[in-house]
């Protein structure tokens, strides 16, 4: 927040109205965010404001909520460019009643939605005179349309532009005075106080707002160079004075006091304008008001059916629970009718009922939505919440009003197909919700380091100290408090402090406009009459967005529906399409859900690719679980959570009979039975409050509510409510509050059983997959990871893990996507970093229809050279897929230029019909292949890497094996599964760095780490974080001390300590200070006589066994000695100590 001070004024005079300020949704151009505008106008009592934002009213609603709760009438206007003969520029507008803001919605709307010629949103001219006079327009500032004629010399068409927009708007129409001292502004005044003159329009002073205070300048100077893409030292750029801030009325009343009729007529706007924006309840389209019935009818009559049609399938097997299910049913029914909400339910139905209906794969359910009986009848979901034991007034509870919010995971390859949907069925009355890229720390950093013109090295070290953690973001305030590296270099360097001094004062603002792919509104009527919308025409996007955020599109009334795109079911579907080419009935849906099987498999903790469960530590916990049944999956869904994870042992020594149950009360048995007497879900807070204290399910989970929400006075209310429906029914009051302050713990992080079931399923889904077809789960769910080499490195090991033969990537032999046939695994070529999938499709093509490739040369002559740039082939080359062809890499990386060039020569010539007269000459195409030695081993392994983001020719520990025999290096799976072993050394290579911060602030890092014998992770702290960062990148190798702390059974990280890391390339230039040389046979020492002429710094030492006798003796001169010699020494059996 910006600190305001507030301006001292009279508050009896005429106030200055400033109904031109850019909020921070003037992207890159305005930064006086409407908080703190909020806070301004209370402290100055400031009487009216107006926003006024270019090419957008994506701030109105919020500016009018806001401003209005502060006292201070906001006034809503925008700018928008309108393209005048081949002109095109801005003109500002506000609107004076509700109409006047729909016709600037409609024409904001259209400058994006009509605009298909032109980069930037734009209306025709003639849309705005064909408007109402209900608007006021402004003629703008210097840079806006009028001053950009006149700057350009065209002050006949000024003139023009003034003349038309007089005569259709009359007095609504002002030409605009401003004074900030911009360049060729008082020559534009001089002008315009002359047309205002001749044609008689009223004239009106205003001031161009981008910031509140004056110190802002030059960070907003900084601002506009980020929006425009140069520097601040560009002389060309376009530049504004210091005063486009927030003035006191007594400084603007002095600066316009020769223009009294200017002061008049700004002194008055305010009074012209009685409009703004409200907030509004959810407004939902009736489904059924096309049809004769109602959307409630409609409701009833489904919901019947499909729970009929449930039974008649057999999904519900006890017939006799009829009654039971129907009763919950009309329940249901009734709250969701009472509440209005049918309509709302009727519309998801019929979504994902032709979403499934159309082979478009739909998750069984998320959130609280799947403890809904209706939603099951409707198809909306696929859990049975009967079955499950969940609480339908988790999800819609008539005494806490609030919207249902059904969550939808589609497959991500095939959502948009149900966006075209929408769009036939809504047509104007659906879009997408419009989201607001930050400048966040880091991206605040980058970003004014560069307009600084700062070198990219620089800033990037900068930003590589700043955290990077979606789920807890640190502001940069936060980030330089925590992070000393970066407060020495502010204290140190300059450029440095400027840096963050206006990185600081930029933070949070808009950077860009993007869309909520996965949001969607549907409105009750043309959604233009509600709200602006907004198209991003550079994008495939079907739909429109609208212009306001997901906040203010819901206070407008609209009602949000989520898409989510959830990549697991597309692998599901592509995984069971591989499935069906073998046997064709396969269907996941009939998939057995207590087979042991399974269960067996994620017992082992063999969860790499398995949804919500393969994370180390969960591996571990199932590992320790060995889950049997469904439930077991939904409670460790729930459970591995910072809070409740400390459950699971509990959870675990009681299923596994080490420790009895705690159920607090007898009648809490049944309850909580399931769970092992652990408390995991919230549905068992609400259940507890039913049953021991007779709530009804609606104040059941207020209490939960005000439980998580820790409101103690309202949790005090709920607590003497609990304590007395127990008293009431025989329960001793010391016993109910006892039981509450157990339970209330639990409420505050307890999950929700609905989503953790739906999710468990899902889950269990891709267990099923994995276990009994593993080639085809393999194949697609890589093939989903193309481009994602971190999660392709993990699925790698796996495969090594399970023994299975993969082909690595070769251009005779792989494809574009994973590919498993015969037992055989073969590497996506797709895979490979900068070669792009179409391209290597392409690739594949030709190389089935015309044979494999005989040679380098028959690559090039047959390929087009379209797809084989400079950066496709030194990916290809890097990741050895032209091995078969010529297995030296450097040979044909340093010819890349001379292929890239024949191969266009060859294309170019087939085109134009001709031969090429010197194409088949031996000795012109041998000189295509530089002849030259092929990179060293390390040099190999690191470009392999660079191109696949794992090592899969070799191991580059493979070139350290003497020196991790010398310091007596073993396995991290034999030391971590050996108890006896306590402290050791383990040689491995890094694979992926996770920095992050502890709530104090405090670094350290989660690594994983790659060795002979697999992948493991290892957590270290600070110290030695701080004192390894530069060797802790990924591609290295390391030797690293490991010690056990066998106390510690709980935390995987906590168990296994690291004690010491040292660079195994540091350790293998470094000089031998001593070193022992042993002897079985004195008559050895003859080979060692080289070392009389090797003086260095190396201390020697000999040990001669002869005759069960030892003989130690030291030379008095130190000679030079290095590993690569004692390796040589090792292969004639003369063996070596180094001390």
């Amino acid at each position: 927040m910006v600190r305001l001070e507030p301006l001292m004024e009279n508050s009896n005079k005429s106030q200055f109205s400033f109904f031109k300020v850019h909020t921070q949704y003037s992207i890159c151009e305005g930064a006086a965010r409407i908080e703190d505008l909020k806070e301004f106008c209370y402290k100055n009592k400031i009487k009216s404001i107006g926003i006024s934002d270019t090419n957008n009213l994506c701030g109105a609603l919020e500016f009018s909520e806001n401003l209005s709760k502060s006292g201070t009438q906001p006034i809503i206007g925008t700018q928008i460019k309108f393209k005048y003969k081949n002109n095109y520029g801005i003109l500002p507008l506000i609107a004076k009643n509700e109409n006047g803001y729909k016709q600037i919605i409609k024409l904001s709307s259209n400058s994006y939605l009509n605009n298909k010629e032109y980069s930037e949103p734009y209306v025709d001219f003639d849309e705005l005179i064909e408007l109402d006079k209900d608007i006021i327009v402004l003629s703008g500032g210097i840079k806006d349309l009028a001053g950009t004629l006149y700057v350009n010399g065209l002050t006949s068409e000024v003139k023009d532009v003034y003349k038309i927009l007089n005569k259709k708007f009359s007095d609504n129409f002002y030409i605009e005075i401003q004074r900030h001292g911009n360049i060729n502004e008082k020559d534009f005044e001089n002008f315009n106080l002359k047309i205002s003159s001749e044609l008689k329009i009223p004239i009106i002073a205003s001031q161009e707002v981008y910031y509140i205070e004056k110190e802002m300048h030059e960070a907003h100077d900084a601002l506009m160079c980020i929006g425009q893409k140069t520097y601040l030292n560009d002389k060309n750029r376009l530049k504004l004075t210091n005063q486009h801030y927030l003035k006191s009325s007594e400084e603007m009343s002095n600066l316009f006091s020769d223009l009294p009729e200017a002061l008049e007529n700004n002194f008055n706007l305010p009074y012209r304008c009685n409009f703004r924006p409200l907030s509004s309840k959810p407004i939902l389209p009736d489904i059924g008001s096309s049809k004769k019935t109602g959307s409630k009818e409609i409701l009833i009559k489904e919901a019947y059916e499909g729970l009929n049609n449930k039974f008649n399938t057999g999904l519900i097997i006890d017939k006799d629970k009829y009654i039971f299910y129907k009763e919950r049913l009309e329940h249901e029914i009734t709250i969701i009718n009472k509440m209005n909400y049918s309509s709302y339910f009727l519309i998801v139905s019929d979504y994902i009922r032709w979403a499934k209906k159309n082979d478009i794969p739909v998750g069984p359910g998320r959130g609280s939505g799947a403890g809904s009986l209706v939603a099951w009848c409707l198809e909306i979901t696929d859990v049975d919440p009967i079955k499950f034991n969940l609480i339908f007034e988790r999800f819609l509870n008539p005494e806490r009003i609030s919207m249902p919010d059904f969550d939808i995971d589609f497959c991500e390859e095939k959502r948009d197909l149900v966006f075209e949907y929408l769009n036939k069925k809504y047509e104007n009355s659906v879009a997408h919700i419009i989201t607001f890229g930050k400048l966040k720390a880091r991206m605040v950093i980058r970003d004014v380091g560069r307009v600084l013109g700062l070198g990219y090295g620089f800033v990037d070290s900068i930003c590589k100290m700043i955290p990077f953690d979606p789920s807890r973001p640190m502001k940069l305030t936060q980030c330089i408090n925590t992070e000393p590296r970066l407060q020495k270099l502010i204290n140190e360097d300059k450029r440095v402090k400027r840096l963050v001094d206006l990185s600081l004062k930029l933070e949070g603002l808009n950077r860009n406009v993007a869309t909520h792919a996965a949001g969607v509104v549907i409105a009750d009527k043309k959604l233009t009459e509600t709200v602006p919308l907004y198209k991003d025409n550079t994008s495939d996007l079907l739909l429109p967005s609208t212009q306001f955020d997901m906040y203010s599109a819901e206070n407008a009334g609209l009602v949000k529906f989520d898409f989510l795109g959830l990549k697991t079911l597309t692998i599901i579907k592509r995984t069971q399409e591989l499935i069906n080419k073998k046997n064709k009935n396969f269907k996941i849906e009939k998939i057995n859900y207590e087979d042991q099987k399974v269960y067996d498999l994620l017992s082992t903790g063999s969860t790499v690719g398995l949804f919500q469960l393969e994370s180390s530590g969960m591996r571990e916990a199932l590992m320790k679980m060995k889950p049997n049944r469904l439930e077991d999956i939904i409670a460790l869904v729930a459970l591995y959570r910072p809070g409740p994870m400390s459950n699971i042992p509990i959870y675990n020594d009681c299923k596994h009979g080490k420790r009895e149950p705690d159920y607090l009360h007898p009648k809490l048995k049944e309850i909580l039975k399931p769970t092992y007497g652990v408390i995991i879900y919230q549905e068992q807070v609400m259940q507890i409050a039913q049953v021991l204290s007779g709530f009804t399910a609606g104040e059941a989970d207020i209490l939960r509510r005000a439980m998580g929400k820790k409101k103690r006075i309202e949790l005090e209310k709920q607590k003497q409510r609990f304590i007395d429906g127990a008293y009431k029914n025989g329960i001793n009051k010391e016993i109910a509050a006892g039981i509450f302050l157990k339970i209330e713990p639990f409420a505050e992080y307890g999950f929700n059983k609905s989503h953790a079931a739906a999710y468990a399923i899902i889950a269990y889904q891709t267990a099923y997959l994995k276990t009994y077809f593993q080639d085809e789960f393999f194949s697609a769910s890589m093939s989903m990871e193309l481009s994602n080499q971190k999660k392709l490195a993990e699925f790698y090991d796996e495969l090594k893990r399970l023994k299975i033969n993969i082909v690595r990537p070769d251009i005779n032999n792989c494809f574009a996507d994973f590919h498993s046939e015969n037992a055989i695994f073969f590497y996506a070529l797709g895979a490979i970093k900068n070669v792009g999938y179409e391209a290597v499709s392409n690739i594949v093509k030709e190389r089935k229809k015309n044979g494999n490739f005989k040679s380098i040369l028959d690559f090039v002559e047959r390929v087009n050279p379209k797809d084989i740039n400079k950066l496709q082939l030194e990916g290809l080359v890097k990741a050895g897929a032209f091995d078969s062809l010529n297995d030296n890499r450097q040979s044909i990386f340093n010819s890349i230029s001379n292929l890239i060039l024949k191969s266009k020569n060859i294309f170019e010539n087939k085109l134009n019909n001709q031969s090429d007269l010197f194409g088949n000459s031996n000795e012109i195409n041998s000189n295509l292949i530089e002849n030259t030695e092929d990179w060293k081993f390390e040099d190999r392994l690191s470009k392999e890497f660079e191109a696949l983001g794992l090592f899969i020719s070799d191991h580059p520990l493979n070139q350290f094996k003497d020196l991790i025999n010398d310091y007596k290096a073993i396995d991290y799976q034999k030391f971590e599964n050996d108890k006896n072993t306590i402290s050791a050394n383990i040689a491995s290579t890094v694979l992926k760095v996770q920095e992050k911060k502890t709530q104090k602030g405090t670094s350290y890092a989660i690594v994983k780490f790659s060795d002979l014998s697999g992948v493991f992770e290892l957590f270290i702290f600070s110290e030695i974080f701080e004192k390894n960062r530069n060797i802790l990148s990924e591609g290295n190798s390391l030797l690293i001390t490991l010690n056990k702390n066998n106390q510690d059974d709980i935390n995987r990280f906590k168990k296994i300590n690291v004690a010491k890391i040292i660079s195994l390339s540091e350790l293998t230039n470094k000089p031998i200070h001593k070193v022992t040389f042993i002897l079985d046979d004195i008559k050895k020492l003859e080979e060692l006589n080289f070392l009389n002429n090797s003086k260095g710094d190396t201390l020697v030492k000999f040990q001669i066994l002869e005759n069960n006798n030892v003989f130690n003796f030291i030379l008095n001169e130190r000679r030079k000695i290095d590993r690569k010699l004692l390796n040589l020494l090792k292969n004639k059996d003369i063996y070596t100590v180094i001390n």
